[in-house]
């Protein structure tokens, strides 16, 4: 009975061995085959065959994905759409790459690219899967249509490349269909621009010093260009170097506070301000261009 035992110890272990011989071999295969493509893909590239390229790195991402270049491949790939000027492309084939290797270092980085790209696009006339084309119809201003499609006259010249508040009947314009919203993480002193359940960007904010800034469930009500600050009754105006506000307002549904620029862009990141949330003046334009009144703003500790 021992001795039985024995040996099938000994069959199980030499199966167990033999299947990880296979296992190594074809992952060696595998890793050789997709790195041999791979070279291949790199050569095509710098002799500025493009379209070539690109179907060798899908071919590695897709023939051989355990392999230690489909990793490289998608961020090859992903900046060949990006030298084409293909930048949906560009940015899904970032986002996919997140998702299929999140733990690898090469592609942490590609965070900010997504981040860049997602920007680039919503400040263009392309279309992706959040926005659509709109003919411009007889009595339609920018106004109307901003308002139509709760977004923003600022957004809708942007993303148009108009230089005027002028538009033509059968005119055709890039609208955005999907809601931004707002979610700020009084932790990280992180600002998260959404569409729906996606983030679009994080910005690196300051909240208020002894845990001052409110919690809860907000919307935008005001945006002002060069607010005035009202400080201790005194008035405070925008080209005043004492202005702590900053180049834009977004004022929130709780008296008193908003969103804002600042005058002293060392402080970002830290919690200083009397309750509001300070950025950077470039960012809080960015914000101030994409978000309607009415967008919702939730503040978490």
């Amino acid at each position: 009975m021992r001795r039985n035992v024995i040996f099938l110890s000994l069959v199980i272990v030499s199966v167990l061995i033999i299947v990880a011989l296979i296992t190594f071999f074809f992952k060696s295969s595998f890793d050789y085959k997709g790195a041999t493509a791979f070279r291949v893909a790199k050569k095509l590239e710098k002799e500025d065959k493009v379209e070539e390229a690109i179907k060798k790195y899908t071919m590695v991402i897709n023939e051989y994905p355990q392999s230690k270049k489909a990793a490289e491949s998608y961020i090859s790939l992903a900046s060949l759409y990006e030298r084409q000027t293909r930048l949906v492309e560009a940015r899904d084939t970032y986002k996919k790459a997140i998702q299929t290797y999140p733990h690898l270092d090469i592609i942490k980085k590609s965070k900010a690219k997504v981040e860049d790209l997602n920007m680039k696009i919503l400040f263009s006339p392309r279309i992706d899967s959040t926005s659509r084309i709109y003919e411009v119809q007889q009595g339609d201003t920018l106004g109307k249509i901003a308002k139509v499609f709760n977004t923003t006259v600022d957004l809708l010249k942007r993303s148009n490349n108009l230089d005027g508040d002028l538009i033509r009947q059968g005119k055709d314009l890039k609208v955005v269909t999907k809601k931004f919203g707002i979610v700020i993480d009084k932790s990280q002193n992180v600002l998260f621009l959404k569409q729906d359940e996606e983030v679009l960007k994080a910005y690196m904010v300051s909240s208020g010093e002894n845990n001052s800034t409110p919690t809860g469930t907000f919307k935008i009500v005001t945006k002002l260009v060069n607010p005035v600050w009202y400080s201790a009754g005194a008035v405070v105006p925008p080209d005043s170097p004492e202005n702590i506000l900053g180049s834009r307002w977004l004022g929130i549904s709780k008296s008193g506070y908003g969103i804002h620029g600042t005058t002293d862009p060392s402080t970002i990141g830290k919690q200083v301000t009397a309750g509001c949330i300070r950025m950077l003046n470039s960012d809080i334009e960015e914000l101030y261009t994409i978000l309607p009144e009415g967008t919702e703003v939730i503040i978490v500790d």
